[in-house]
């Protein structure tokens, strides 16, 4: 059964951790997977975290902030019985909030 699960997360590292454990722990194919911000303006979430709380150079400090204008989206294209696998990785990487389409 075909089913597309979506996620919503406060920042972008926990979407970006979620994207990783499902293509590279569940062997969830890449081209099934899409990352947007929620809404209409660019966004990192709503927590800064990961990237864009350091620059990733130790001594360097970061030169701008980050644009925390609304939720980070994780959907994902389900095919046959992933959708439980799917749910899982979501919720364990962080997601505030689940539903499907």
């Amino acid at each position: 059964m075909e089913s597309t699960i979506v996620a919503e997360f406060e920042s972008r590292r926990q979407a970006e951790l979620a994207v990783e454990r499902l293509v590279q722990e569940h062997r969830i194919p890449r081209t099934d997977v899409f990352v947007r911000a929620r809404g209409e303006a660019n966004s990192s979430g709503v927590k800064a975290a990961g990237a864009d709380i350091e620059s990733g150079h130790p001594g360097v400090e970061k030169q701008a902030r980050p644009e925390l204008a609304g939720m980070i989206e994780v959907s994902v294209d389900c095919h046959g019985e992933h959708s439980g696998k799917v749910r899982h990785a979501l919720q364990a990487a962080g997601a505030s909030s689940l539903r499907a389409r």
